[in-house]
């Protein structure tokens, strides 16, 4: 029995979930939530047990002094709650730590059990994996369920993806066994530059996540912070002809395949979060298309940031193939590694 001191009763509570590691590139899903976290003001009310479910060889604790008294604090994944206020308040079950290294079933488990206690009626997993799409353009995120009547109901792709997948896919598994509605949502981080942090990917999660759930998210210097981010991959990337022709290359193909996309429909809906906001004020290896672990190509040779080269894609005969599409669901090349992917689940 999960025992839960001092958390009132939450108003239409989402569980909102994200995980440091294969499914975090460039820590953009886990930068999400801490942004939540910190914007709202967030509170840790439990934590699961580190020695169930992770190895310190792999995640290794921290020594820091607090008043001269040295502490350790030891990698794990926290809970917190969050009130959103507005006409319709409603209140944000935050979960964020690092993907386990063992008994990740236990670990879903675990999280259910919370889920169930705190009488949670949505899941919305983010993750971040390595595309080929262009830093120059919108950061692609798909929103994905295994729920063919919640895929429906809210305008998301049913997952089909078959192949290796990380702790977003379990969770979202395990919720769906569990017959909790669960969401996967997953930006498609550039792959020549996948160091962290990626400002734009993690915008990019923050306003998909608003439409999803019908919130306003208060972005702080976030918006400025992507636009220095891609000022910065801009300059590094004209550093090095091969590097600026391969970015050409994924601009090219990013624009065909989304002429015939700028359907009124999304263009009325970029057109309502405008409104919206107007109207109120103020480490290792990372999932890729095809499951596997890739190497960042950009900054990711201190000595010479701008000297290392990606390797050059053909060209594409159709519009848009200028990768694997994960799930077989997104054209733009930023598809997931496990029943996750752009379309991730």
């Amino acid at each position: 029995m999960i025992e839960l001191e001092g958390v009132p009763e939450l108003i239409d509570p989402v569980m909102v979930a994200a995980f440091e590691g294969w499914n975090d590139a460039g820590d953009a899903a886990s930068t999400a939530v801490a942004h939540l976290e910190r914007e709202w003001k967030g509170e840790v009310f439990a934590a699961l047990d580190a020695e169930d479910y992770y190895d310190f060889q792999v995640n290794r604790p921290t020594v820091w002094m607090d008043a001269g008294v040295r502490k350790i604090t030891w990698p794990t994944t926290r809970l917190s709650v969050v009130r959103v206020g507005g006409e319709k308040p409603r209140d944000l079950v935050l979960v964020r730590g690092i993907e386990p290294s063992m008994r990740w079933r236990s670990f879903c488990n675990e999280l259910l059990g919370f889920a169930h206690e705190l009488g949670v009626e949505l899941v919305v997993v983010l993750g971040a994996l390595l595309g080929d799409t262009p830093h120059t353009r919108p950061v692609p995120v798909s929103g994905v369920t295994s729920d063919s009547d919640l895929a429906q109901r809210m305008d998301l792709e049913e997952t089909k993806y078959e192949g290796p997948t990380g702790i977003v896919g379990v969770l979202q598994e395990a919720c769906t066994h569990a017959g909790v509605p669960a969401v996967s949502l997953w930006a498609a981080v550039p792959h020549y530059v996948s160091q962290p942090p990626n400002p734009k990917a993690t915008l990019a999660l923050l306003n998909r996540l608003e439409d999803l759930l019908d919130l306003r998210i208060p972005l702080g210097e976030l918006a400025e912070d992507a636009r220095a981010w891609q000022v910065g991959v801009d300059q590094l990337a004209a550093e090095d002809s091969e590097v600026a022709e391969y970015v050409q290359t994924l601009e090219e193909a990013r624009d065909t395949a989304e002429l015939p996309e700028a359907s009124g429909e999304a263009i009325a809906r970029e057109f309502e979060r405008y409104l919206r906001r107007r109207d109120v004020g103020p480490s290792g290896g990372h999932a890729t298309a095809d499951g596997t672990d890739s190497p960042p190509y950009l900054r990711d040779n201190p000595g010479n940031p701008g000297k290392a080269r990606p390797p050059r894609p053909p060209k594409p005969d159709l519009p848009g193939n200028t990768g694997s599409a994960g799930e077989g669901e997104d054209a733009d090349g930023g598809s997931g590694p496990d029943g996750d992917n752009p379309s991730g689940d």
